[in-house]
């Protein structure tokens, strides 16, 4: 499955930021956009391709409603899945489900999973070899 984007809002965009930077950079993923209130890592603006947005929420606005949010992101391999849950948890995530096989969904699924500042869910899986 291909997506245009993921928007996921934010309390404090500048930790949102940090937190973002560090856990995505094991995976291959930069920051390509930054804007006042939002900023982006993926496929350069302009372009047809994925992109992780945070947007962050205005003073006085309803407390966002994140708790249901899951986010699965692709790693090469399941060292990057590793690196990913050590970078996101020194950068302030949560743990939400250490490396390791999953094979209850299928037999060569590998994932980490983290709540990130916001409470968002944030796995990053890989296909192992079988």
């Amino acid at each position: 499955m291909k997506f245009a984007h993921i928007s996921l809002g934010c309390h404090d965009l500048a930790a949102s930021i940090a937190f973002y930077d560090a856990a995505l950079a094991p995976l291959g993923y930069a920051r390509g956009i930054t804007m006042e209130r939002a900023a982006a890592w993926g496929t350069p603006r302009g372009t047809d391709g994925e992109r992780l947005w945070l947007v962050a929420q205005a003073p006085g606005e309803a407390p966002l409603a994140a708790r249901g949010t899951h986010v699965a992101l692709v790693a090469p391999s399941s060292a990057a899945v590793d690196a990913f849950w050590q970078a996101a948890l020194a950068a302030g995530a949560k743990p939400n489900g250490a490396p390791g096989p999953r094979p209850e969904y299928s037999p060569n699924y590998y994932a980490a999973f983290v709540l990130d500042p916001d409470g968002h869910k944030i796995e990053a899986m890989c296909r192992t070899a079988a």
